[in-house]
């Protein structure tokens, strides 16, 4: 505890205040987003959404410095807490689940606490760190077959909880896309990846009758031209939202004055489709701008990783660079059409508490990377000087 107050008092001196001054402008520019997108009447009154969204930066700032002190080392020495925690975050979505008319039961809602929370948001931190523990555990042996299982055992734990207890598919690759990028960057051998992709080739046929009429759809409109070409049914958001989206042109139409999203007409418009929000109203060059912050704060997270000679801070940071381009890759691709829809905000811009804040506190992992690039356990077991003559 001593040194997690010493971390964070000199937080100002070794912080990564890059990547924080990254974080701080893309939230910043995605509460002038959130404000507009907010700004239909079918919103009411858009102060609350601000308020909140404002909140949960200045939240997320303090995040990102506490999770930056943290000692990596001694979180990975007690890894079977994290995944204990993570498995009771989840398990709370059985008496205190709330699908907020998703159809997801993906949010807490607990009594006498103001906020609703997304606990796959926050088991994504600790997984990270999981999945950094168990890898550098094995990192002599990384391609064996034991060190693989040990790997996708952990992943099977968390996806399998959140799909049965809430369904959320999109979160829940999430997880499995963190798994990858940390593999890949980890050294694991491609003829595991090969292995995989042959797997859940030869799997498709089987679990296709096992999804849900919507999940086929979704599926069928991205592969099938001709599945409801009109845009009448499964096609009917994705058609509005590219429409709202190329209608800016190249500068747009004017924050505060998109048609469709000051008309209230655009699905999701503050959260999962703020970009075509963003499309309309900024443009193309408001796009670009902001798939450049993104681009940015990930650009960050893997030159840590790269400069970082420990192997599981290396992880750590490979792991958030890999969170964070998945949603970035999904969001956006949904709003172009190239992509199911999953509901994955967009990092720092879409409205959302939880996910800022969680978002802030990944990044905050990449921090501590900077802040300390090499394992300092050592220095715990070693007793200070002492003048016994005194």
């Amino acid at each position: 505890m001593r040194r997690f107050i010493e971390e964070l008092k000199d937080f100002t001196k070794k912080g990564d205040w890059v990547l924080l001054i990254l974080c701080l402008v893309t939230a910043g520019f995605g509460c002038i987003c959130v404000a507009s997108a907010t700004n239909a009447a079918k919103f009411g009154s858009n102060t609350k959404y601000i308020l909140i969204q404002m909140v949960a930066i200045m939240l997320g700032i303090m995040m990102f410095a506490i999770v930056s002190s943290i000692d990596v080392d001694f979180m990975s020495e007690h890894r079977g807490v994290l995944v204990a925690f993570n498995i009771i975050m989840l398990l709370l979505l059985i008496p205190f689940g709330d699908d907020h008319s998703t159809g997801n039961k993906s949010w807490l809602t607990i009594p006498l606490v103001p906020v609703s929370i997304q606990p796959a948001e926050i088991c994504k931190i600790a997984y990270i760190i999981i999945m950094a523990s168990v890898m550098s555990s094995h990192q002599n042996n990384i391609s064996s077959f034991t060190s693989v299982m040990h790997m996708v055992f952990h992943l099977a734990i968390l996806v399998g909880l959140n799909m049965v207890l809430s369904g959320d598919a999109g979160v829940s690759l999430i997880f499995v896309f963190i798994f990858i990028g940390m593999a890949f960057a980890g050294g694991v051998s491609l003829w595991w990846f090969a292995l995989a992709i042959g797997g859940i080739a030869a799997a498709v046929p089987l679990v296709w009758p096992y999804l849900g009429e919507y999940q086929r759809q979704r599926i069928m409109v991205l592969i099938d031209p001709e599945f409801d070409k009109i845009g009448i049914g499964a096609r009917y958001h994705s058609k509005i939202n590219l429409q709202s989206l190329t209608g800016g042109g190249l500068t747009g139409q004017g924050l505060f004055n998109g048609t469709r999203t000051q008309g209230g007409n655009l699905f999701a418009q503050h959260t999962d489709y703020i970009f075509s929000s963003i499309g309309e109203e900024l443009g193309f060059f408001g796009c670009v701008a902001v798939m450049l912050l993104e681009i940015a704060i990930i650009a960050r997270c893997i030159q840590v990783g790269a400069r970082c000679p420990d192997y599981m801070r290396r992880l750590i940071c490979f792991g958030a660079a890999s969170a964070m381009m998945f949603q970035v890759l999904i969001n956006t691709g949904m709003c172009i059409g190239v992509m199911p829809v999953i509901g994955l905000t967009l990092p720092l811009i879409s409205y959302g508490g939880s996910s800022v804040v969680t978002i802030f506190a990944m990044l905050g992992l990449v921090s501590g990377a900077y802040a300390r690039p090499q394992s300092m356990s050592h220095e715990r077991y070693i007793q200070p000087y002492r003048d016994y003559r005194r």
